[in-house]
């Protein structure tokens, strides 16, 4: 059987946790930032979990992930 290769885009966008979970980063970050507040970039800046609906879809593209 042939070597599982994981999705190039998952892998440089999630993260497991300790405890198991998947980390994100937010969108919206990139451009067009002087419409949104303050307040808003900043909590954009903090990093996420993935919803646990989307864990296995997004465990199947990263199937070499511990």
């Amino acid at each position: 059987m042939p070597k599982l290769k994981s999705n190039s885009g998952a892998k440089k966008r999630f993260r497991l946790t300790g405890s198991g979970k998947l980390k994100r980063k937010k969108a919206f970050t990139s451009h067009i930032l002087t419409k949104k507040s303050p307040k808003r970039k900043r909590n954009l800046r903090k990093s996420s979990l993935v919803h646990p609906a989307d864990k296995s879809n997004i465990m199947r593209l990263l199937p070499n992930i511990k």
